[in-house]
């Protein structure tokens, strides 16, 4: 492949090397990831996660794997085993199933990774435009460039206002029970030199009471086809606090998180995680280690409580979800087919 580069992912020609993100902010610490075997661990872990990064870095981890001489059933296996790797981002299997019917496994990889850093501007642009000077702006989870391979979703919108001069405010919620908001974003908005105020979880209804948060945006890992979507969870209860208080609330998504065939909320299957993730993080535990808990790690938002999606090619509003818009703008592209259905 040819050598490339993101905030996450990067390929030397020869290796793909992935940012373990289950170890910042403390270290930046780069695994091999070459191998399909080692990307599922790594994907289920979360040392690559961020429904966009997690297509890209599959795509290229089986592009590296044909290169190195794999057999075709050797590919045929590995592409089932991380295509199955995380069941709610929709991302994962869109890549997977390109990198399937795909007759140069390199060039279709180098495609995707091109195309995403492409998807992510149109994105920002699409996004900033709504965002006025001084808002202040809530947003839950990561989803920046270490959630893609550009400049991210929601995240990078704010980043482009920023650019602007726009002069915006971020409240990052921490984001439990992983704290990717806590560990990633406040990472990211240090370093890209954005104003921005960590908060627990808890606290963003008051924020929205008391008119610090002009607006909310939130990524996304499934987007349903009538504008339901799923994100990690957390955001459904953003979306009533929002819709409360009369703020704008907007996912941010690119059409690879679009599935056209999964008709509504309802059907997007929703990952369970490891019950030990509520109980404690790392090496501490603050619950009995033997308390029953439930963990999923995303909710569904329904399109009712959504002010605008913002995609790579248009913002669609509510009422435009509603009328289906959705299928027209991602259908009929030249060049970016619909999205298959994801299970």
């Amino acid at each position: 492949m040819n050598p490339f580069e993101s905030l996450g992912l990067k390929h030397d020609g020869r290796t793909l090397w992935v940012l373990d993100q289950a170890q910042l902010p403390d270290a930046e610490v780069w695994l091999d990831g070459s191998d399909p075997e080692t990307m599922v661990a790594l994907i289920r872990r979360l040392a690559v996660r961020g429904a966009p990064l997690i297509g890209v870095a599959a795509a290229a981890c089986l592009a590296t794997f044909a290169q190195r001489g794999a057999s075709a059933s050797e590919y045929s296996a590995a592409c089932a085993a991380l295509r199955s790797a995380r069941p709610t981002a929709v991302n994962l299997m869109w890549a997977m199933d390109r990198m399937k019917e795909a007759a140069d496994p390199v060039s279709e990889a180098e495609a995707i990774f091109t195309e995403d850093v492409r998807l992510c501007e149109g994105m920002a642009e699409h996004g900033a435009a709504l965002i006025q000077e001084g808002e202040g702006l809530l947003t839950h989870c990561n989803t920046g460039g270490l959630a893609t391979a550009g400049i991210g979703t929601a995240l990078g919108v704010i980043r482009r206002a920023h650019e602007q001069g726009k002069h915006v405010h971020v409240y990052a919620d921490e984001t439990r029970p992983l704290l990717q908001g806590g560990r990633l974003t406040a990472w990211e908005l240090k370093k890209l030199g954005i104003p921005s105020t960590l908060i627990t979880d808890s606290m963003a209804a008051l924020l929205l009471r008391d008119g610090k948060v002009q607006r909310v945006l939130v990524g996304s890992d499934r987007v349903a086809a009538n504008g339901d979507f799923a994100n990690k969870v957390g955001t459904y209860g953003l979306a009533v606090q929002a819709r409360f208080h009369g703020v704008p609330f907007h996912p941010v998504a690119p059409v690879s998180t679009v599935d056209l065939a999964c008709p509504d909320g309802a059907a997007i299957p929703i990952e369970l995680r490891n019950p030990g993730e509520v109980r404690g993080y790392g090496a501490w535990r603050w619950a009995p280690e033997d308390i029953p808990t439930w963990n999923p790690a995303f909710d569904v938002t329904p399109a009712d409580l959504v002010s605008s999606l913002v995609l790579d090619r248009a913002v669609l509003t509510r009422n435009e979800l509603c009328s289906g818009a959705l299928a027209k703008v991602c259908g009929e592209q030249p060049g970016n087919p619909a999205p298959r259905q994801g299970d």
